[in-house]
């Protein structure tokens, strides 16, 4: 953080951080999916630890994750330590499902480029395709 942000980031500062819009900041917040400290103006200022929180769970939407799911763990974080075997359980299943979705994805891929090669051949294109 800078001297400017000692004392964290503005959501529009954060939003710009994340590579998000500060609507889904707000959306978590209000989801419950994440508690930001605010200065006496009630401003919002997240620090690092929300702004860790936030990239872990944009990963799991990235991934796929379901919103009811991310809620689901996160209610789990909320009561502590002794949720962390269950946790571990839900993105355990998690990664495998991803783990799937790549793998089709890659057959998938492998479709589109047989197909693309057909079209070079047809074309006399010679320089591929990645």
């Amino acid at each position: 953080m800078t001297a400017a942000t000692a004392i964290g980031y503005s959501i529009r500062e954060a939003a710009l951080e994340l590579g998000v819009s500060v609507h889904t900041l707000r959306y978590y917040e209000r989801e419950g999916l994440l508690s930001v400290p605010r200065l006496d103006s009630a401003q919002r200022r997240y620090g690092p630890q929300e702004l860790e929180r936030l990239r872990f769970l944009l990963a799991l939407r990235g991934t796929g994750m379901s919103m009811a799911l991310i809620r689901r763990y996160m209610r789990l974080v909320g009561q502590g330590d002794g949720t962390v075997a269950e946790r571990r359980a839900l993105l355990l299943e998690h990664q495998q499902a991803v783990t799937e979705q790549i793998r089709t994805l890659q057959h998938d891929l492998g479709a589109i480029r047989r197909k693309l090669e057909i079209y070079d051949r047809l074309t006399g294109r010679t320089e591929g395709v990645n």
